[in-house]
Protein backbone atom coordinates (compact mmCIF):
# COMPACT_ATOMS: atom_id res chain seq x y z
CA UNK A 1 0.00 0.00 0.00
CA UNK A 2 2.10 2.89 -1.30
CA UNK A 3 1.25 6.40 -0.19
CA UNK A 4 1.98 9.70 -1.91
CA UNK A 5 3.83 10.82 1.23
CA UNK A 6 6.67 8.46 0.32
CA UNK A 7 7.88 11.04 -2.20
CA UNK A 8 8.21 13.58 0.62
CA UNK A 9 10.26 11.09 2.67
CA UNK A 10 12.49 10.52 -0.36
CA UNK A 11 13.17 14.25 -0.60
CA UNK A 12 13.95 14.35 3.10
CA UNK A 13 16.32 11.38 2.77
CA UNK A 14 18.36 13.11 0.06
CA UNK A 15 18.72 16.50 1.76
CA UNK A 16 22.23 17.72 2.46
CA UNK A 17 21.00 19.56 5.56
CA UNK A 18 18.69 16.82 6.81
CA UNK A 19 17.16 17.22 10.26
CA UNK A 20 15.55 14.49 12.39
CA UNK A 21 11.97 14.11 11.16
CA UNK A 22 9.01 13.94 13.55
CA UNK A 23 5.78 12.52 12.11
CA UNK A 24 2.61 13.89 13.70
CA UNK A 25 -0.82 12.35 13.22
CA UNK A 26 -3.70 10.58 14.91
CA UNK A 27 -3.47 7.02 16.13
CA UNK A 28 -3.69 4.39 13.37
CA UNK A 29 -3.28 6.69 10.37
CA UNK A 30 -0.29 4.55 9.35
CA UNK A 31 2.76 6.37 10.70
CA UNK A 32 4.73 3.25 11.64
CA UNK A 33 3.77 1.37 8.47
CA UNK A 34 4.87 4.30 6.32
CA UNK A 35 8.30 4.47 7.98
CA UNK A 36 8.87 0.72 7.64
CA UNK A 37 7.83 0.81 4.01
CA UNK A 38 10.11 3.78 3.37
CA UNK A 39 13.08 1.91 4.86
CA UNK A 40 12.31 -1.17 2.76
CA UNK A 41 11.92 0.71 -0.53
CA UNK A 42 15.14 2.69 -0.11
CA UNK A 43 17.17 -0.21 1.32
CA UNK A 44 17.84 1.35 4.72
CA UNK A 45 18.59 -0.90 7.69
CA UNK A 46 16.02 0.02 10.31
CA UNK A 47 16.51 0.09 14.06
CA UNK A 48 13.00 0.47 15.46
CA UNK A 49 12.48 1.40 19.10
CA UNK A 50 8.95 1.58 20.48
CA UNK A 51 9.17 3.45 23.77
CA UNK A 52 5.80 2.14 24.97
CA UNK A 53 7.11 -1.43 24.66
CA UNK A 54 10.80 -0.83 25.32
CA UNK A 55 11.15 1.99 27.84
CA UNK A 56 14.51 0.59 28.92
CA UNK A 57 15.99 2.24 25.79
CA UNK A 58 15.29 5.70 27.22
CA UNK A 59 18.46 5.51 29.32
CA UNK A 60 20.54 5.36 26.12
CA UNK A 61 19.55 8.95 25.34
CA UNK A 62 20.68 10.56 28.60
CA UNK A 63 23.94 11.69 27.03
CA UNK A 64 24.06 14.87 24.94
CA UNK A 65 26.65 13.29 22.67
CA UNK A 66 24.99 11.52 19.71
CA UNK A 67 28.09 9.39 19.15
CA UNK A 68 27.84 8.07 22.70
CA UNK A 69 24.12 7.43 22.19
CA UNK A 70 24.89 5.44 19.03
CA UNK A 71 27.44 3.29 20.87
CA UNK A 72 24.89 2.48 23.60
CA UNK A 73 22.16 1.68 21.06
CA UNK A 74 24.47 -0.61 19.09
CA UNK A 75 25.42 -2.55 22.21
CA UNK A 76 21.88 -2.81 23.53
CA UNK A 77 20.24 -3.72 20.20
CA UNK A 78 23.18 -5.78 18.88
CA UNK A 79 22.89 -3.91 15.60
CA UNK A 80 25.46 -1.84 13.76
CA UNK A 81 24.39 1.75 13.05
CA UNK A 82 25.94 3.24 9.92
CA UNK A 83 25.15 6.89 9.07
CA UNK A 84 23.68 7.05 5.57
CA UNK A 85 22.68 3.40 5.63
CA UNK A 86 20.75 2.99 8.89
CA UNK A 87 17.38 4.50 9.77
CA UNK A 88 16.66 4.92 13.49
CA UNK A 89 12.91 4.91 14.05
CA UNK A 90 11.77 6.14 17.46
CA UNK A 91 8.10 5.17 17.77
CA UNK A 92 5.60 6.37 20.42
CA UNK A 93 8.08 9.06 21.38
CA UNK A 94 5.43 10.91 23.38
CA UNK A 95 6.13 8.46 26.20
CA UNK A 96 9.78 9.59 26.27
CA UNK A 97 9.73 13.38 25.72
CA UNK A 98 13.31 13.74 26.95
CA UNK A 99 14.38 11.71 23.91
CA UNK A 100 12.61 14.22 21.66
CA UNK A 101 14.66 16.99 23.26
CA UNK A 102 17.92 15.10 22.56
CA UNK A 103 17.30 15.04 18.79
CA UNK A 104 18.74 18.54 18.47
CA UNK A 105 22.23 17.18 19.02
CA UNK A 106 21.94 14.71 16.14
CA UNK A 107 21.32 17.56 13.72
CA UNK A 108 24.23 19.55 15.13
CA UNK A 109 26.79 16.72 15.42
CA UNK A 110 25.60 13.76 13.30
CA UNK A 111 23.35 15.17 10.52
CA UNK A 112 24.18 12.35 8.10
CA UNK A 113 22.23 9.87 10.26
CA UNK A 114 18.61 9.21 9.27
CA UNK A 115 16.30 9.58 12.29
CA UNK A 116 12.50 9.52 12.26
CA UNK A 117 10.31 9.83 15.34
CA UNK A 118 6.54 9.39 15.58
CA UNK A 119 3.86 9.56 18.23
CA UNK A 120 0.08 9.42 18.30
CA UNK A 121 -0.48 11.78 21.23
CA UNK A 122 2.62 13.83 20.57
CA UNK A 123 0.79 17.16 20.53
CA UNK A 124 -0.08 16.75 24.21
CA UNK A 125 3.63 16.71 25.02
CA UNK A 126 4.40 19.58 22.65
CA UNK A 127 1.77 21.75 24.34
CA UNK A 128 2.80 21.20 27.95
CA UNK A 129 6.49 20.25 27.71
CA UNK A 130 8.87 21.45 30.42
CA UNK A 131 12.03 20.55 28.52
CA UNK A 132 13.96 22.58 25.96
CA UNK A 133 12.50 21.89 22.53
CA UNK A 134 14.96 21.47 19.63
CA UNK A 135 13.57 24.47 17.78
CA UNK A 136 15.01 24.74 14.28
CA UNK A 137 16.83 21.42 14.66
CA UNK A 138 13.98 19.04 13.84
CA UNK A 139 11.32 19.14 11.16
CA UNK A 140 7.72 17.95 11.20
CA UNK A 141 5.65 15.88 8.82
CA UNK A 142 1.87 15.91 9.22
CA UNK A 143 0.12 12.69 8.26
CA UNK A 144 -3.60 12.08 7.83
CA UNK A 145 -5.68 9.24 6.36
CA UNK A 146 -4.95 7.86 2.89
CA UNK A 147 -6.23 10.11 0.12
CA UNK A 148 -8.59 8.95 -2.62
CA UNK A 149 -5.94 8.31 -5.29
CA UNK A 150 -3.85 6.27 -2.85
CA UNK A 151 -7.02 4.35 -2.03
CA UNK A 152 -7.52 3.57 -5.72
CA UNK A 153 -3.96 2.25 -5.98
CA UNK A 154 -4.39 0.14 -2.86
CA UNK A 155 -7.50 -1.67 -4.18
CA UNK A 156 -6.09 -2.27 -7.67
CA UNK A 157 -7.72 0.67 -9.47
CA UNK A 158 -4.50 2.53 -10.19
CA UNK A 159 -5.45 3.31 -13.80
CA UNK A 160 -8.44 5.33 -12.61
CA UNK A 161 -6.09 7.37 -10.46
CA UNK A 162 -3.77 7.93 -13.41
CA UNK A 163 -6.72 9.07 -15.52
CA UNK A 164 -7.57 11.69 -12.87
CA UNK A 165 -3.95 12.88 -12.70
CA UNK A 166 -3.64 13.22 -16.48
CA UNK A 167 -6.98 14.86 -17.12
CA UNK A 168 -7.11 18.30 -18.69
CA UNK A 169 -9.81 20.17 -20.57
CA UNK A 170 -8.74 18.63 -23.87
CA UNK A 171 -9.23 15.08 -22.56
CA UNK A 172 -12.63 13.49 -23.33
CA UNK A 173 -14.45 12.60 -20.12
CA UNK A 174 -16.53 9.54 -20.93
CA UNK A 175 -19.60 8.86 -18.82
CA UNK A 176 -18.57 5.25 -18.28
CA UNK A 177 -15.35 6.42 -16.59
CA UNK A 178 -17.21 9.01 -14.56
CA UNK A 179 -19.74 6.42 -13.39
CA UNK A 180 -16.95 4.07 -12.31
CA UNK A 181 -15.17 6.84 -10.41
CA UNK A 182 -18.42 7.81 -8.66
CA UNK A 183 -18.79 4.17 -7.68
CA UNK A 184 -15.26 4.15 -6.21
CA UNK A 185 -15.95 7.48 -4.51
CA UNK A 186 -18.97 5.99 -2.75
CA UNK A 187 -16.86 3.01 -1.74
CA UNK A 188 -14.28 5.36 -0.23
CA UNK A 189 -17.03 7.11 1.74
CA UNK A 190 -17.91 3.74 3.27
CA UNK A 191 -14.35 2.49 3.87
CA UNK A 192 -12.47 5.72 4.47
CA UNK A 193 -8.75 6.35 4.45
CA UNK A 194 -7.58 4.49 7.55
CA UNK A 195 -4.87 2.05 6.35
CA UNK A 196 -6.08 -0.98 8.31
CA UNK A 197 -9.63 -0.64 6.96
CA UNK A 198 -8.34 -0.39 3.38
CA UNK A 199 -5.99 -3.35 3.87
CA UNK A 200 -8.81 -5.53 5.22
CA UNK A 201 -10.99 -4.65 2.22
CA UNK A 202 -8.11 -5.38 -0.14
CA UNK A 203 -7.48 -8.76 1.51
CA UNK A 204 -11.07 -9.91 2.06
CA UNK A 205 -13.39 -7.74 -0.04
CA UNK A 206 -15.72 -7.77 2.96
CA UNK A 207 -17.33 -4.51 4.03
CA UNK A 208 -18.51 -6.26 7.18
CA UNK A 209 -14.87 -6.88 8.11
CA UNK A 210 -14.16 -3.22 7.32
CA UNK A 211 -16.97 -2.15 9.67
CA UNK A 212 -15.45 -4.23 12.45
CA UNK A 213 -12.06 -2.57 11.93
CA UNK A 214 -13.57 0.93 11.94
CA UNK A 215 -15.47 0.16 15.14
CA UNK A 216 -12.24 -1.11 16.70
CA UNK A 217 -10.46 2.13 15.74
CA UNK A 218 -13.22 4.27 17.24
CA UNK A 219 -13.07 2.23 20.45
CA UNK A 220 -9.29 2.60 20.61
CA UNK A 221 -9.72 6.37 20.49
CA UNK A 222 -12.17 6.15 23.39
CA UNK A 223 -9.69 4.01 25.32
CA UNK A 224 -7.12 6.76 24.84
CA UNK A 225 -9.30 9.23 26.73
CA UNK A 226 -8.05 7.73 29.98
CA UNK A 227 -4.48 8.61 28.95
CA UNK A 228 -5.27 12.30 29.05
CA UNK A 229 -7.94 12.00 31.72
CA UNK A 230 -5.44 13.44 34.20
CA UNK A 231 -6.05 16.79 32.56
CA UNK A 232 -9.81 16.52 32.30
CA UNK A 233 -12.78 14.29 33.05
CA UNK A 234 -12.85 11.80 30.21
CA UNK A 235 -16.61 11.30 30.63
CA UNK A 236 -17.12 14.76 29.09
CA UNK A 237 -14.69 13.97 26.28
CA UNK A 238 -16.66 10.77 25.64
CA UNK A 239 -19.91 12.74 25.25
CA UNK A 240 -18.34 15.24 22.87
CA UNK A 241 -16.69 12.45 20.86
CA UNK A 242 -20.06 10.73 20.35
CA UNK A 243 -21.84 13.92 19.28
CA UNK A 244 -19.16 15.41 17.01
CA UNK A 245 -19.82 13.20 13.94
CA UNK A 246 -23.38 14.54 13.79
CA UNK A 247 -22.17 18.16 13.74
CA UNK A 248 -20.03 17.97 10.58
CA UNK A 249 -21.00 20.59 8.02
CA UNK A 250 -22.78 22.74 10.60
CA UNK A 251 -21.79 25.71 12.72
CA UNK A 252 -20.68 24.23 16.02
CA UNK A 253 -22.91 25.06 18.99
CA UNK A 254 -22.04 23.79 22.44
CA UNK A 255 -25.69 23.14 23.21
CA UNK A 256 -25.72 20.51 20.47
CA UNK A 257 -22.85 18.68 22.16
CA UNK A 258 -24.33 18.68 25.65
CA UNK A 259 -27.05 21.09 26.75
CA UNK A 260 -26.39 20.35 30.42
CA UNK A 261 -22.63 20.90 30.48
CA UNK A 262 -20.69 24.13 30.95
CA UNK A 263 -19.38 25.58 27.70
CA UNK A 264 -15.90 25.93 29.21
CA UNK A 265 -15.80 22.15 29.83
CA UNK A 266 -16.99 21.40 26.31
CA UNK A 267 -14.39 23.78 24.88
CA UNK A 268 -11.67 22.01 26.86
CA UNK A 269 -12.87 18.61 25.63
CA UNK A 270 -12.78 19.81 22.03
CA UNK A 271 -9.26 21.12 22.53
CA UNK A 272 -8.07 17.71 23.76
CA UNK A 273 -9.70 15.96 20.79
CA UNK A 274 -7.95 18.47 18.54
CA UNK A 275 -4.60 17.64 20.13
CA UNK A 276 -5.30 13.96 19.47
CA UNK A 277 -5.97 14.86 15.79
CA UNK A 278 -9.42 13.29 15.94
CA UNK A 279 -11.17 16.59 15.26
CA UNK A 280 -10.15 19.75 13.41
CA UNK A 281 -11.81 23.15 13.81
CA UNK A 282 -12.61 24.93 10.54
CA UNK A 283 -12.67 28.55 11.61
CA UNK A 284 -14.60 31.41 10.05
CA UNK A 285 -12.42 33.90 8.18
CA UNK A 286 -13.41 37.34 6.95
CA UNK A 287 -11.46 36.47 3.76
CA UNK A 288 -10.60 40.07 2.96
CA UNK A 289 -6.98 39.25 2.22
CA UNK A 290 -3.97 37.07 2.92
CA UNK A 291 -3.22 35.41 5.28
CA UNK A 292 -6.65 33.96 5.94
CA UNK A 293 -5.67 32.98 9.49
CA UNK A 294 -5.11 36.61 10.46
CA UNK A 295 -8.83 37.30 9.90
CA UNK A 296 -10.35 34.36 11.74
CA UNK A 297 -13.03 34.43 14.40
CA UNK A 298 -12.37 31.38 16.55
CA UNK A 299 -15.77 31.71 18.19
CA UNK A 300 -17.30 30.63 14.89
CA UNK A 301 -16.30 27.22 13.56
CA UNK A 302 -17.43 24.06 11.84
CA UNK A 303 -15.95 20.76 13.07
CA UNK A 304 -14.18 18.31 10.80
CA UNK A 305 -13.71 14.67 11.80
CA UNK A 306 -10.51 12.71 11.22
CA UNK A 307 -11.83 10.43 8.47
CA UNK A 308 -15.00 10.02 6.42
CA UNK A 309 -15.05 6.23 6.87
CA UNK A 310 -14.98 6.64 10.65
CA UNK A 311 -17.63 9.33 10.28
CA UNK A 312 -20.03 7.05 8.39
CA UNK A 313 -19.50 4.32 10.99
CA UNK A 314 -20.06 6.70 13.91
CA UNK A 315 -23.24 7.99 12.26
CA UNK A 316 -24.54 4.48 11.54
CA UNK A 317 -24.46 4.90 7.75
CA UNK A 318 -23.56 1.76 5.79
CA UNK A 319 -22.38 1.20 2.22
CA UNK A 320 -25.79 0.00 1.03
CA UNK A 321 -27.31 3.39 1.91
CA UNK A 322 -24.45 5.30 0.27
CA UNK A 323 -24.46 3.16 -2.87
CA UNK A 324 -28.24 3.40 -3.28
CA UNK A 325 -28.19 7.20 -3.33
CA UNK A 326 -28.57 8.26 -6.98
CA UNK A 327 -26.68 11.50 -6.52
CA UNK A 328 -24.70 10.76 -3.37
CA UNK A 329 -27.51 12.20 -1.26
CA UNK A 330 -26.00 13.98 1.69
CA UNK A 331 -26.46 12.29 5.04
CA UNK A 332 -26.82 14.53 8.10
CA UNK A 333 -27.18 17.80 6.19
CA UNK A 334 -24.10 17.51 4.03
CA UNK A 335 -21.65 15.84 6.33
CA UNK A 336 -20.20 13.09 4.14
CA UNK A 337 -19.21 15.09 1.06
CA UNK A 338 -18.09 18.07 3.10
CA UNK A 339 -15.99 15.73 5.27
CA UNK A 340 -14.48 14.04 2.20
CA UNK A 341 -13.48 17.32 0.56
CA UNK A 342 -12.38 18.83 3.88
CA UNK A 343 -10.02 16.05 4.91
CA UNK A 344 -8.37 16.17 1.49
CA UNK A 345 -8.01 19.98 1.47
CA UNK A 346 -6.65 19.87 5.02
CA UNK A 347 -3.64 17.85 3.86
CA UNK A 348 -3.36 19.33 0.36
CA UNK A 349 -0.41 21.52 1.28
CA UNK A 350 3.16 20.18 1.61
CA UNK A 351 3.51 17.70 4.49
CA UNK A 352 5.69 20.05 6.54
CA UNK A 353 2.94 22.68 6.77
CA UNK A 354 0.51 22.69 9.68
CA UNK A 355 -2.92 21.52 8.45
CA UNK A 356 -5.53 24.28 8.58
CA UNK A 357 -8.79 25.06 6.84
CA UNK A 358 -11.25 27.96 6.86
CA UNK A 359 -14.77 28.81 5.81
CA UNK A 360 -16.87 31.96 5.47
CA UNK A 361 -20.36 32.80 6.62
CA UNK A 362 -22.63 35.82 6.84
CA UNK A 363 -25.47 35.59 9.29
CA UNK A 364 -28.04 38.24 8.53
CA UNK A 365 -31.77 37.89 8.57
CA UNK A 366 -33.08 36.93 5.12
CA UNK A 367 -29.59 37.35 3.63
CA UNK A 368 -27.48 34.63 5.20
CA UNK A 369 -24.74 33.03 3.14
CA UNK A 370 -22.02 30.43 3.68
CA UNK A 371 -19.06 29.21 1.65
CA UNK A 372 -18.02 25.68 2.58
CA UNK A 373 -14.26 26.30 2.37
CA UNK A 374 -12.01 29.27 1.65
CA UNK A 375 -8.57 28.61 0.15
CA UNK A 376 -5.76 30.75 -1.11
CA UNK A 377 -3.31 30.08 -3.92
CA UNK A 378 -0.59 32.65 -3.56
CA UNK A 379 -2.37 35.96 -3.07
CA UNK A 380 -5.57 34.77 -4.74
CA UNK A 381 -8.56 33.81 -2.57
CA UNK A 382 -10.64 30.90 -3.88
CA UNK A 383 -14.14 30.12 -2.55
CA UNK A 384 -15.12 26.42 -2.68
CA UNK A 385 -18.71 25.17 -2.69
CA UNK A 386 -19.72 21.51 -2.32
CA UNK A 387 -22.85 19.96 -3.82
CA UNK A 388 -23.75 16.30 -3.48
CA UNK A 389 -25.63 15.91 -6.74
CA UNK A 390 -25.23 17.32 -10.24
CA UNK A 391 -27.43 20.33 -9.54
CA UNK A 392 -27.86 22.88 -6.79
CA UNK A 393 -28.01 26.63 -6.44
CA UNK A 394 -24.86 28.67 -5.89
CA UNK A 395 -26.46 31.68 -4.21
CA UNK A 396 -23.84 31.93 -1.47
CA UNK A 397 -21.05 31.75 -4.03
CA UNK A 398 -22.60 34.62 -5.99
CA UNK A 399 -22.92 36.64 -2.76
CA UNK A 400 -19.29 36.01 -1.79
CA UNK A 401 -17.95 36.76 -5.28
CA UNK A 402 -19.88 40.01 -5.39
CA UNK A 403 -19.01 41.08 -1.84
CA UNK A 404 -15.28 40.34 -2.13
CA UNK A 405 -14.99 41.55 -5.74
CA UNK A 406 -13.52 38.26 -6.97
CA UNK A 407 -13.73 36.71 -10.41
CA UNK A 408 -13.18 33.00 -9.73
CA UNK A 409 -14.93 30.22 -7.82
CA UNK A 410 -14.83 26.44 -7.47
CA UNK A 411 -17.63 23.92 -7.14
CA UNK A 412 -17.36 20.22 -6.34
CA UNK A 413 -20.32 18.08 -7.33
CA UNK A 414 -21.26 14.72 -8.85
CA UNK A 415 -21.02 15.87 -12.48
CA UNK A 416 -18.15 15.72 -14.96
CA UNK A 417 -15.62 18.60 -15.01
CA UNK A 418 -16.54 21.91 -16.62
CA UNK A 419 -15.22 25.45 -16.83
CA UNK A 420 -17.38 28.39 -17.77
CA UNK A 421 -18.11 32.05 -17.24
CA UNK A 422 -21.44 32.83 -15.58
CA UNK A 423 -23.22 36.07 -14.71
CA UNK A 424 -23.69 37.07 -11.07
CA UNK A 425 -27.36 36.45 -10.43
CA UNK A 426 -28.15 38.83 -7.57
CA UNK A 427 -30.51 41.81 -7.38
CA UNK A 428 -28.81 45.06 -8.37
CA UNK A 429 -25.62 43.18 -9.26
CA UNK A 430 -23.75 42.93 -12.51
CA UNK A 431 -20.64 41.26 -13.81
CA UNK A 432 -19.46 37.71 -14.38
CA UNK A 433 -17.11 35.23 -12.80
CA UNK A 434 -15.35 32.08 -13.88
CA UNK A 435 -16.54 28.82 -12.33
CA UNK A 436 -14.40 25.70 -12.22
CA UNK A 437 -16.63 22.70 -11.55
CA UNK A 438 -14.96 19.42 -10.63
CA UNK A 439 -16.35 16.02 -9.63
CA UNK A 440 -15.93 15.29 -5.93
CA UNK A 441 -13.35 12.58 -6.61
CA UNK A 442 -11.00 15.10 -8.31
CA UNK A 443 -10.31 17.12 -5.16
CA UNK A 444 -6.61 16.23 -5.26
CA UNK A 445 -6.33 17.89 -8.69
CA UNK A 446 -7.70 21.24 -7.52
CA UNK A 447 -4.34 22.99 -7.23
CA UNK A 448 -3.25 21.78 -10.68
CA UNK A 449 -6.54 22.78 -12.31
CA UNK A 450 -6.63 26.20 -10.64
CA UNK A 451 -3.07 26.93 -11.73
CA UNK A 452 -4.04 26.05 -15.31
Amino acid sequence: MKRSELSYLEQWKDKNTRKPLVIRGARQVGKSYLVRQFAQIYALDILEINFELNDDYIACFQSKDPKQIIVLLELKASQKIIPGKTLIFLDEIQTAPQVLASLRYFYEILPQLHIIAAGSLLDFILEEHSFSMPVGRIEYMHLGPLKFKDFLKAIGKEQLGEFIEQYDSSTPFFCVIHDELIKMFKLYLAIGGMPEAIQVYKDTGSLLEVDMIKQSILLSYRDDFSKYGRRFKHSIIQKVFKKLPFQIGQKLKYVNLDSNEKSSYLKNALHLLELAKIYYPVYHTAANGIPLRAQTNEKIQKPLFLDVGLLTKACGVNYAEIEAADEVTLINSGSMCEQFIGQHLLYAKPSYEEPELFYWCREKRQSSAEIDYILNYGSKIIPVEIKAGKTGTLKSLHVFIQEKQLDYGVRFNADIPSYCEIPISLPRASGKFRLLSLPLYMVEELSRMVNK
